[in-house]
């Protein structure tokens, strides 16, 4: 009998390349009109290269609540923040964009995948994280 295979059992690279994908996939995610427009913070000088950047985005959020839990959107500007350059001047590091963040997490919430934890943050629900195991479970079998 083989075991049940979870989101912390396959490669980060993988799963959120996977989950972008069943994202998409589904079609239940709706796009906002400024995402081909928008720079993902003030520390960017253009916006992503990717088209699909927002699924991929959406997808390690989820991963990352899936593992952790309680985090909010002050917590993923700072995961996904960075160094802004200032030219000649010292860089310095620098929050990336809320708005996206809250987006994304209204689009999850919508999704039934996270819900508003008690505590603070957001949690994984159970549907939400029967669906990312359910991916995990596909990496898992198309590795092995």
């Amino acid at each position: 009998m083989a075991t049940a295979r979870t989101v912390k059992d396959v490669s980060p690279h993988d799963f959120v390349k996977a989950y972008s994908a069943h994202l998409k996939r589904s079609g239940k995610m709706e796009l906002p009109e400024w995402v081909d427009i928008v720079k993902t913070g003030k520390l960017k000088e253009l916006p992503p290269y990717d088209p699909d950047w927002y699924y991929i985005r959406a997808a390690s959020m989820a991963r990352k609540i899936y593992l952790r839990g309680g985090l909010g959107v002050g917590a993923f500007q700072r995961i996904y923040g960075g160094n802004k350059r200032n030219g000649s001047r010292p860089s310095h590091f620098c929050k990336s964009s809320g708005a996206i963040a809250r987006h994304i997490l209204q689009q999850l919430k919508e999704l039934n995948i996270v819900d508003i934890d008690p505590r603070g943050g957001r949690r994984i629900t159970s549907k939400g994280q029967q669906d990312l195991d359910q991916v995990a479970g596909r990496i898992a079998i198309a590795s092995a």
